[in-house]
């Protein structure tokens, strides 16, 4: 998949720049940068479940060590 971004990449920019050694490198760059993109956007999607799952973990332990908080009655006045 990375690869088919990359070919892409560079075939677009060469045909943008001409060839010439500028055009190639100028297309090498740009070709690095949408691989180096995809594959940040890729990681992400891959760990999503693990991140979600690390969240809900977390949320768990905050829910079950929570201090118990006495409610009090904030309506109820006293006649004094």
């Amino acid at each position: 998949m990375l690869e088919l971004l990359f070919i892409i990449g560079f075939f677009v920019m060469l045909l943008m720049t001409g060839i010439s050694l500028v055009g190639i490198l100028a297309a090498l760059v740009v070709a690095t940068v949408l691989m180096f993109v995809g594959g940040l956007f890729a990681i992400v999607i891959k760990l999503l479940p693990w991140l979600l799952l690390a969240v809900a973990i977390v949320w768990v332990i905050r829910v079950i060590k929570a201090p118990k908080v006495p409610q009090y009655q904030r309506n109820k006045r006293s006649r004094y």
